[in-house]
């Protein structure tokens, strides 16, 4: 008996893990046939149709036209689990005026299972279009707020974190050796705020802090980015590093005293 529930329970893991896969497909192509998502995930096209079907009818995939899409089912989990954040509710506004302050694109971003989330996203009519969105996931070692949270978790934990995802090259300027990592970690945490000099983006610079709270756990990171062009000299070094903190001291009292 205990070994039929045991190959229940490995079948339904399976089943499930294939589920997701297929949703993170029809994610990344935006809309796609049961072909394409078969192809691109080595999945008989019988699999990846049942699947389909079962999302469908419990609506979190739309088909139109014989390709599917994913439906605005998932955004009330997202909007959700946003919501449980505190240094979100709290942040948020500080990110608009950042943004405003600067009329550059400013981030609120935070770790999970070892990648970087981008939870909120503020922009002025003068911020260049990027690749970034609510909800997107980000290499933390690459970017200005992802170093900026690794420079303060516990030098296992980014071990743990590099064990698992590596530290892959997305520009000429990526930090791709661990030791180099560490490195500039321990330069951030000296300094206080994390550059991102087109490590992620060729041209595209930014400048992050943690927001932690009283007792040093490092809850998220803010930032300002922009395009090289105009985030430079005493701007890049001083002004904005200056504003970030600023923004960062007031964030921290109220997540720590409302």
């Amino acid at each position: 008996m205990v070994e039929k529930e045991t190959d229940e329970k490995s079948y339904a893991v399976k089943t499930t893990v294939t589920s997701f896969r297929i949703l993170e497909a029809v994610h990344e192509l935006e809309k796609a046939g049961v072909s394409e998502i078969s192809e691109a995930l080595g999945l008989s096209k019988s699999t990846v149709y049942k699947h389909l079907s079962t999302l469908e009818s419990t609506g979190y995939v739309l088909k139109e036209d014989g390709s599917y899409k994913v439906s605005l089912g998932f955004l009330r989990f997202g909007e959700a689990a946003r919501m449980r954040k505190k240094i979100y509710q709290v942040a948020k506004d500080h990110m608009e005026e950042l943004a405003s302050k600067t009329n550059e694109m400013s981030n609120l971003v935070v770790e999970e299972q070892g990648r970087g989330i981008l939870l909120y996203r503020a922009t002025s009519n003068k911020a260049v279009s990027l690749d970034t969105y609510v909800g997107k996931e980000v290499p933390l070692h690459s970017t200005g707020n992802g170093k900026a949270i690794l420079a303060h978790l516990p030098r296992q934990r980014v071990e743990e974190i590099i064990a698992e995802h590596g530290l892959p090259k997305a520009s000429e300027n990526t930090i791709t050796e661990p030791e180099a990592l560490f490195k500039e970690l321990e330069s951030i945490r000296e300094r206080g705020w994390a550059y991102d000099e087109g490590e992620r983006i060729e041209g595209l610079r930014c400048v992050a802090v943690p927001i932690m709270t009283p007792e040093e756990v490092v809850l998220g990171a803010i930032s300002v980015s922009g395009p090289a062009s105009r985030i430079e000299g005493d701007r890049f070094r001083e002004e904005l590093p200056d504003l970030l903190l600023r923004a960062k001291n007031v964030i921290e009292m109220d997540i720590a005293y409302k």
